[in-house]
């Protein structure tokens, strides 16, 4: 299979992250009386708000990724463990702790910069606005502040207080509401002081145990120093400038399509401006990419391969707990890879929704 069909699966399932539940849960905390909706707008004012800390997270979700193109899904399958310093949207770092090194990135104003230090490399991009999922996305904030958009109040309960990384934090539990999202709810704990969150973990709609989990183990909610988010290659390190990122961004910005406003009846988010479209928002979420032959057709082998995957009219549909993903086309044909938290029916909608409104555009290059 090849690299980019990998990494393709790897954009699919994982446009909507959401591991394996804690072994051990600290004693919880007395509760504050505050409602189920004030506290999501605490939580939602500390969206801005500066921390640092080492996070683990835990993902249980078996993806159909092989080889050496495992660091993104293991975000979604493994442990993680990560050390981050956060002044901001616009300045932060987040280092992936590994076994004989680590990997990091550092985000300033627009540009990030990865940073592997086994590799002595050095790679600088401008964030696009559609990319492949990374580290940082797992954050327990940055996550909450992602599957908790456009909540409505009739939609969240508390849950009992309880301790976490040393904090007392308030608990707010989230059921969808909307048939179309394959989340059964997310669970959240946020500082009780600043409403940062802390521990977050998401279900799906049949599942007894989280299938993601991101904590705080340690976590200091002042600003850090200027100093601890910024990054000065050592001598003799490989610096390099990618001005295309991932997958996601290449067909973005180069396939010849522009897909429908609305599909499934989910509208397109300001983010979809190219080739790939991005649909709904919080826990009803999903992407569209376009697929030329030589990817959507070894993608297509591998689904086939697959345990769990089934042939529908509108193509190959695979569900991994929350996570669902349908690849139109048959044989070696190019298609649409439509995956997110979105149940079956929804993305089989959606592909048709796709099929019959895509714009082909003229391709002068």
């Amino acid at each position: 299979m090849t690299r980019i069909a990998r990494w393709c699966v790897v954009a699919a399932l994982a446009i909507a992250v959401i591991g394996a539940p804690l072994v051990v849960r600290a004693l919880p905390t007395e509760g504050e009386a505050i409602s189920a909706t004030a506290l999501l707008e605490r939580i939602d004012d500390a969206r801005d708000a500066p921390y640092e800390g080492y996070v683990e997270t835990r993902g249980s979700l078996d993806l159909p990724v092989a080889d050496r193109f495992t660091d993104v899904g293991a975000l979604l399958g493994e442990q993680t463990r990560l050390r981050v310093w956060w002044r901001g949207a616009e300045d932060w770092r987040v280092d992936k702790l590994l076994v004989s090194g680590e990997t990091d990135l550092v985000h300033d104003a627009g540009r990030t910069t990865q940073w592997s230090y086994e590799r002595g490399e050095a790679e600088v991009s401008v964030d696009p606005d559609i990319r492949l999922p990374r580290t940082a996305d797992l954050l327990p904030p940055v996550l909450a502040a992602r599957l908790l958009q456009d909540a409505v109040a009739s939609d969240v309960e508390r849950r009992p207080a309880r301790s976490v990384a040393g904090h007392d934090t308030l608990g707010l539990r989230l059921e969808p509401s909307d048939p179309r999202s394959s989340i059964g709810r997310v669970d959240v704990w946020a500082d009780r002081e600043t409403g940062i969150p802390l521990l977050v973990e998401v279900y799906g709609v049949v599942d007894d145990v989280p299938a993601l989990t991101s904590q705080f183990r340690e976590v200091v909610t002042d600003e850090p120093e200027a100093g601890r988010t910024g990054f000065t290659p050592p001598p003799g390190a490989d610096v390099s400038f990618d001005g295309v990122l991932d997958i996601a961004d290449a067909a973005n910005q180069y396939a010849p399509f522009r897909p429908p406003t609305t599909i499934a009846g989910l509208e397109a988010t300001a983010a979809t401006d190219g080739a790939v479209g991005v649909y709904g928002s919080g826990a009803t979420r999903l992407i569209a990419i376009p697929l030329r032959g030589r990817e959507g057709g070894p993608l297509r082998e591998q689904l086939g391969a697959t345990l769990g995957r089934r042939l529908v009219p509108e193509g190959t549909v695979l569900s991994v707990g929350p996570l669902g993903v349908l690849l139109t086309g048959q044989g070696d044909d190019g298609g649409w890879l439509v995956a997110g938290t979105v149940t079956e029916e929804t993305l089989a909608a959606a592909a048709r929704d796709l099929v019959s409104g895509t714009v082909v555009l003229e391709d002068d290059r």
